[in-house]
């Protein structure tokens, strides 16, 4: 089933095979995607679906070095070269809209300003990536530090962060992207706000779970109401807590998230699994009850082997799946896992900043074993 077509919404995808976002902290001056980056992802078009790393909505949104933004015309022009070259190899390409909140630092801020949340809990032992000596993202040079105390927000900076969101989604439009993922994932903003661990807010935005559910109800609305639902995706990770934000009941939280984002007509969810060693496995009775409450697009990536993806689409609890580290080493990774072609090592000291070392100079499947020559 991997490797059989697939209707995303108004997309035809030619396989099951998603290249889920992975920050790799390239860009240019100004967070402005390069050339570089074009070929990255152009290598990589024949997966089913690509969803970009994240890009943040707005300087504010900043949580690591050299992450290509999405709020400037510079930006919108730099991935108009992204998204034309992948168009240009068949693929198809959806941006994912990020604001990190609380995890970022004051030298990431503007004006070198506090960090902002749903409130001010700072993430203890949770560290982002900086350029404080300024070398610049081909030096691969930046330091891991421990993000900075957050503020909370008001009610006014939470709906212009609402409307910052609906720009960057007609940014995304305007610069070729198919449609967006909003990241409600992997403790940033959106999921500081729905767990319980890291929003003590007594207003509307927090509390009960609906209010703790609010800024995603509002953000995925507004984005629909600025590009439609058929090109608005939402990444979230149900029992992910690395980064600091723990939830009291993440079953029920979830499950209630995912029946909001049917009731809005969202056209997939995106679930990160936890994927680091001895991560906890996503009991299959949790999918399933998703599944009941969600009916579109289901989208599921952490640590999926071909045969752990075949299962899953088997199952029904699953429509797409997500390769991360896989795609880093494998441009290719489609043809080779559908031929059992042998898979590059993935060399990890490459992953963030630098030059096309660890990023476009990963080899194809030979001429001659993929009947080319």
């Amino acid at each position: 089933m991997l490797f059989t077509p697939y209707r995303l919404g108004e997309l035809a995808l030619p396989n099951r095979i998603v290249m889920p976002p992975m920050t790799r902290c390239r860009a240019g001056d100004g967070d402005v995607p390069t050339a570089l980056m074009a070929e990255y992802y152009a290598q990589r078009a024949s997966a089913g679906l690509i969803v970009s790393e994240g890009t943040p909505i707005s300087p504010q949104g900043r949580g690591y070095a050299w992450t290509p933004g999405i709020y400037s015309e510079a930006q919108i022009n730099g991935w108009r070269l992204v998204t034309d070259a992948v168009h240009a190899k068949g693929g198809r390409i959806f941006a994912q809209l990020w604001h990190v909140g609380r995890v970022s630092h004051v030298s990431l801020q503007p004006g070198g300003a506090a960090p902002v949340s749903a409130s001010a809990i700072q993430a203890e032992g949770v560290k982002v990536y900086v350029d404080l000596n300024h070398k610049g993202a081909a030096s691969g040079a930046g330091q891991m530090v421990q993000s900075s105390m957050p503020r909370a927000l008001t009610v006014p900076e939470i709906r212009q962060i609402i409307a910052d969101y609906a720009q960057a989604a007609r940014n995304a439009i305007a610069a070729g992207f198919d449609g967006i993922e909003l990241h409600a994932a992997n403790s940033y903003l959106i999921s500081q706000f729905i767990c319980s661990e890291s929003n003590h807010r007594d207003d509307q935005y927090g509390g009960s779970l609906r209010n703790r559910l609010r800024l995603l109800e509002e953000v995925t609305e507004a984005m629909i109401g600025a590009i439609g639902a058929r090109r608005v995706g939402v990444r979230l990770a149900p029992l992910t807590t690395h980064q600091g934000t723990r939830d009291a009941t993440p079953q029920a939280t979830y499950v209630a998230a995912a029946k909001l984002l049917d009731d809005l007509g969202a056209v997939y969810i995106h679930i990160a699994e936890a994927d680091w060693n001895d991560a906890p496995d996503m009991p299959v009775a949790f999918k399933e009850a998703l599944r009941i409450v969600y009916r579109g697009t289901m989208i599921y990536a952490g640590r999926y082997t071909q045969a752990r993806a075949e299962n899953a689409l088997r199952a029904g609890w699953a429509d797409l799946i997500g390769f991360g580290r896989p795609f880093i080493a494998n441009p290719d990774l489609p043809w080779r896992l559908e031929h059992g072609v042998t898979l590059n090592p993935v060399r990890e000291d490459y992953y963030y900043g630098g030059t096309e070392i660890g990023l476009t100079d990963y080899p194809f499947a030979q001429a001659k074993e993929r009947g080319d020559a």
